[in-house]
């Protein structure tokens, strides 16, 4: 489109250490025996630190951190809309005329909204994966463990198979399809795994799973049925894509307010979530009221994933390998390492995508693809280097 546009135009006081910080951070013993991890593990994960260690997080180191992202994030925004597959004068960009500028539409009305696009979604999808790693207290854990994506792919083929092209209130017919794909599979999977006013964590990932089996084998049987032009779009939509024939800043402003949202209550419980990550057994003598910060974490994330998923399809490795990277950057905290892995999603999502954008002998890939041939390898070796690290 670039191209074609150039020729025509916490016990609530708890300390502020790493890990929650709580009383019981004397006791591994006791920790470890809720969790069911090893020692000097709080995040559930793959260790951050060694024991000795350990930062205390002070209100400048979080500033420091934040801003440091936050810099990095502005400069990968103002990089990669000067990269693409058509060469940009940023000075006619930027120059103000009453006659169509090509390359001022170039700028933005593709590159810069895309980008922005894909710092949110990355963002939203790395922030998700932190909070369900804690709450289900699963290493392996990312947004799409409980089936939403499968609801939402499960959506978008429907619309696609019923030739779906209105738009409402600025979203796509596929868009809004994969959204209330994904919002049935969240209360769905919340139904059948809530017993007796608890939401079993167990159960949780069973339901999720099962979803994503059952969701995948109507996918496939839809992509039997349709012809071969739908048949691609479908799976071009399930590799996960930012391409879109026109991009739309309300559409843009209205992903921002929810995400952030949903991204600032989940800040604002990052404390619990730190004091969940010891087990649900020593939150709760600390004075979290853990159903009810597991009812909240899960439906905050799940419909930030799900308005995710549904504006670019299912984007993998986001939301697993950021949280991890993060943690071996920054420690356990969520109180801090919730916001650096939302910007670091960001950052990462934007880069990717523009070495989608570029593609291969001209032709554009699915993001998707991108962030699984990077972020596996990447995260492989962040991982050998924290196992050389701590012994």
């Amino acid at each position: 489109m670039e191209r074609l546009l150039d020729d025509s135009g916490g016990q609530r006081g708890t300390d502020t250490r790493i890990g929650g910080g709580s009383c019981d951070s004397s006791r591994p013993e006791a920790s470890n025996r809720d969790r069911g991890d090893g020692p000097g593990n709080p995040s559930g994960g793959i260790p951050a630190t060694r024991a000795g260690s350990v930062k205390r997080l002070t209100a400048r180191r979080w500033l420091a951190v934040v801003f440091s992202m936050t810099m990095l994030l502005l400069a990968a925004i103002v990089v990669c809309s000067l990269i693409g597959p058509t060469p940009l004068d940023i000075g006619e960009a930027l120059e103000s005329s009453i006659v169509p500028n090509p390359q001022r539409m170039i700028l933005f009305g593709i590159r810069l909204p895309r980008i922005l696009l894909a710092g949110l979604i990355g963002g939203a999808l790395a922030g998700a994966g932190v909070v369900f790693q804690a709450i289900l207290r699963n290493p392996l854990a990312d947004p799409y463990v409980l089936g939403i994506s499968s609801g939402a792919a499960l959506g978008a083929a429907s619309g696609i198979l019923m030739n779906l092209q209105q738009s409402l209130v600025g979203f796509s017919a596929i868009t809004v399809c994969a959204f209330a794909g994904a919002l049935l599979t969240i209360f769905f999977v919340y139904a059948i795994a809530q017993s007796y006013g608890r939401v079993l964590t167990h159960s949780l990932l069973l339901t999720g799973v099962i979803i994503n089996y059952v969701f995948a084998a109507l996918i496939m049987l839809i992509t039997a049925l349709v012809d071969f032009t739908k048949a691609r779009e479908i799976i071009f939509w399930l590799m996960g894509n930012l391409s879109k024939t026109e991009y739309n800043y309300f559409t843009l402003l209205a992903a921002f307010g929810y995400i952030f949202i949903g991204s600032m209550i989940l800040l604002w419980r990052s404390r619990d979530l730190n004091l969940l990550s010891l087990g649900e057994a020593s939150a709760s003598q600390l004075g979290v009221e853990v159903e009810r910060l597991k009812r909240l974490a899960f439906v905050a994330t799940s419909l930030i994933t799900a308005g995710a998923v549904a504006e670019a399809g299912p984007i993998g490795f986001v939301g697993l390998i950021i949280p991890h990277a993060m943690r071996m950057l920054f420690g356990p905290d969520h109180r801090l390492l919730f916001p650096a892995a939302f910007l670091g999603g960001g950052i990462f999502l934007i880069f990717s995508d523009t070495v989608a954008r570029v593609g291969i002998g001209g032709s554009e890939i699915p993001v998707g693809v991108v962030t699984a041939l990077c972020g596996g390898p990447l995260f492989i070796f962040l991982l050998r280097r924290q196992i050389r690290k701590t012994g």
